[in-house]
Parts: C-alpha cells; structure tokens; sequence
C-alpha cells in the first residue's frame, strides 16, 4: 500500500505536514548539525505526547509519514525498534512533561546562536529589530552538563517555566525554541538565529554597539508579537516553494 493510500489512516496529519516543511527548511538553511538536533510538537492536550524525528534522519529527507509518535510518560518507548535518540528523549520529554505551554520544540545548533552560546556573556542586547523582538524573553542556561539525557532534560525544562521565555540560549550547547505552533516555533528560531547573527556580525567591527533604549525595545518585542499572522504565513510560503519544487515532505 502507498504512503498516500496510508494517509487519512496517519493521525496529526497537517501537523505532520508543517513539521516536515520545517525539517527541510531547517536544513536548507543550514541550522541543522548533521543528523544530532531534534524538534517535537505535542498532540494531546497535557503535552506529554508529541511528534518528533526519527532518531539520527537527515533534516532534509525527513517526510511527513516518518515521524514518530512519543509519549513522555513511558520510558519503554527507548525499547522499541524505532526508539528516539536518547538525548531527544531526554531533552524533550523533560521539557513535554513539565512544561505543557511549549506545544511545539525546536533545538539546533545553528552556527550564530551557538556562538552566543559559547560566550561569558551570552545576552543578546537589542540593537537592531530582529534583537529587539527577543528582550526579555530568552533564559540564558548557566550549567551545560553534558549530553542531554533524561536527567540533564529534566534540569533544563525547569528553566523554561515562564511562558513568556521562548528561547533557551543553552549554553556551551546551541539553542532551543519553543511555540505554540510549528509555525510560530520555527518562524522564532528562524529570527532567533537571525538576531544572533547581525550581533556576532556587530561585535566582530569592533566598534561601539547602538542599543535600543528598554522601552523601546520592549514597546518593539510587544508590537512584534502581535503582528498577525508572520508565522503561518511564513511557514505557508516554504511549503509552497517546496510544493513547487516537487519536493516529498509532504508524503
């Protein structure tokens, strides 16, 4: 039987659409690390069951049809044949179970928010719009131990309880961005990557930083969440090109 015959037997199959979409883009964009990052979005309304990639996929040959379904609560999921990755398992069941705001979860490590990452200080001041659009609304985590297994996931979900604290700036590490949707998650960690890139960019001259004003970069952050509708019809476009492309994500 045909992926297509299997479709309208395939739970969440939109979500599973949109995820794909933003598997591929993640890769053309080259925020992906080879076959290690991983992102997850919740299908119940606890959040502690989600969709996720298959373990070690390449970002650009991931289909909607691949995707596994986890559920955070059964530690036996690392017994199947088609078991996740560990770190994954770790990283965002600990994040699934404890934090049922963050519906969807991307975590790469793209080569800008890395870099931040990697610094004493990884703030990221607001010194142009795309930075602006994160002040106040990052975590900065303080103490990377290691690989993300179940413990160390659990550690890190719990500097994600403020809902208003969508991207983790994980240190020594990369970055993790969390949404209420695909769309609005990878629409985040592309700006995210974005606004650490015009930083690094910036420091890198040398020469004195123009920062905005708090008030104004909160008066921006504010405006730029509720501008309508950036996300979806960010995540729209891609699938579209990807349509015209011929591309399979969608199978």
């Amino acid at each position: 039987m045909s992926i297509t015959e299997l479709r309208p037997n395939m739970n969440h199959w939109p979500e599973r659409v949109d995820m794909a979409a933003a598997f591929r883009w993640t890769a053309r964009l080259n925020f992906h690390e080879a076959v290690a990052n991983h992102f997850s979005l919740a299908i119940n309304d606890g959040g502690t069951k989600f969709l996720m990639n298959r373990n070690q996929v390449h970002f650009s040959r991931i289909r909607a049809s691949d995707l596994l379904e986890i559920d955070a609560n059964n530690p036996d999921t690392l017994k199947g044949p088609d078991a996740p990755d560990p770190t994954a398992w770790g990283l965002h069941g600990g994040i699934h179970r404890h934090c049922p705001h963050a519906r969807c979860v991307m975590h790469v490590h793209s080569i800008h928010a890395t870099v931040l990452a990697s610094l004493k200080d990884s703030n990221l001041p607001p010194i142009d719009q795309n930075c602006a659009t994160f002040y106040n609304r990052y975590v900065i985590d303080e103490g990377y131990g290691g690989l993300a297994f179940e413990d160390e996931g659990e550690r890190c979900a719990t500097l994600l309880s403020d809902p208003k604290k969508k991207v983790m700036i994980m240190g020594n590490h990369g970055v993790l961005v969390i949404g209420d949707s695909v769309a609005d998650t990878f629409n985040r960690l592309y700006y995210f990557e974005r606004a650490a890139e015009t930083y690094i960019r910036a420091l890198q001259t040398g020469q004195p930083l123009r920062v905005l004003p708090d008030d104004i970069a909160e008066k921006t952050a504010q405006e730029l969440e509720n501008y309508p509708g950036q996300g979806d019809r960010h995540l729209t476009e891609l699938k579209l090109i990807l349509d015209d492309e011929g591309s399979n994500y969608a199978s």
